[in-house]
Formats: C-alpha cells, structure tokens, sequence
C-alpha cells in the first residue's frame, strides 16, 4: 500500500509542475543540487548549480547560452575555478552587450587583480602560511548580522573558505564575489603588515 501512495505522490508531482516548476520548489528549499538536475533550463540549471557550488557543472550549464547574462555568470564561475583570464574574456563578452553594466565591469577588474596576484612570484598568498587556527561564529548575532572572527597562524584550506562564502550568499553572484574579494584583500594587506 505505502508503494502505491509514492507512486501516486511521483505521478502527481509531474502532473501539476513542470521541470522546471519543480526545480523551482526544490531550489527555495535548499536543494540547489536536486534543482539543478530538475531544471531543463540551462540559466536556471547553471544558477542551482552555482548555489550547490559546482562550479565546473555550473560553468557547463552557461555555456550553451549566448546572452550577457550568461557570459557574466560564466565569468563568476571562473573566478571561483581559479581560472582567472578565462573569466576576464567571458566578462568582455558580457561588456560587448552591455557596455554600462556596472559589476560586470567590477567582477572584470577583481578577475584581472587576481590574475595579477597569481602572476607574482608565490601568487595567491604562495609560500606563506597565514592564516586562522579557527573560524568561530556568533551563535548570539541575528542572522544577518553574522559575523567570521578569524585569528592564529595557521592556513585555512580553500574548501573551509568557500564553504563559508557560500553560506554567506544572498541573491546575486556579484555578491558573493565582492565579499570572496573584500575577505581575500582583507587578509593579503594584513600579512604585509
């Protein structure tokens, strides 16, 4: 009896959404990596895919589209691939469409700083080993007011950094790369000092 009731509760599920729809439900739960297998649509796709932090699947999903706005969200996965002078060129493509468009523009400008750290002799902070012996949260701070308290002198790996940016992301792309960047600047002038 139980398997029949699943089988029903599949059925009308495909009954009354679409893919798409469905993707859409999953995606405001939480479920950016359900949604994102959901969508047929390949912005919508790309974006779950961004949100779950497949970057890689993301930046394949982008890629079969032609608009500004997928070149700019192409670009963003770039830069959190590390790829940086692809992500100057999908930005430039962005730019050709729309020339005033301002955190396209902005992304652009980070994507070629960090080109430029990485081009220096032990680029992206190289051979040096600062960084957090622990991250530590403020489990009395509304939810919008969180804030990363940082100390020690032991190097935080990429993964716990991006895991935190991405927990951290609001609405847009640009967002996130402006806080990815504020953070990464923060720290690299910290340790010249």
């Amino acid at each position: 009896m139980r398997t029949w009731f699943v089988i029903t509760a599949l059925t009308w599920t495909s009954v009354w959404f679409t893919p798409n729809q469905y993707g859409q439900r999953l995606a405001n739960q939480g479920r950016y990596d359900e949604a994102a297998v959901a969508f047929t649509d390949p912005m919508r796709q790309g974006v779950a895919w961004y949100r779950a932090g497949e970057f890689d699947k993301a930046a394949q999903s982008f890629t079969r589209l032609q608009s500004a706005e997928a070149r700019y969200n192409l670009g963003n996965c770039w830069v959190l691939l590390g790829k940086y002078d692809q992500a100057i060129d999908s930005y430039d493509d962005a730019l050709k469409e729309k020339p005033d468009w301002k955190e396209a523009q902005e992304n652009r400008n980070l994507a070629v700083a960090r080109a430029k750290l990485v081009e220096s002799p032990g680029g992206e902070a190289g051979d040096q080993r600062l960084g957090a012996d622990e991250i530590v949260f403020d489990q009395n701070k509304p939810p919008g007011g969180q804030k990363t308290e940082v100390t020690g002198d032991q190097a935080i790996n990429d993964a716990t950094i991006q895991a935190v940016w991405l927990r951290r992301v609001q609405t847009k792309p640009a967002d996130f790369l402006k806080a990815k960047f504020a953070y990464q600047n923060a720290r690299d002038t910290g340790s010249d000092q």
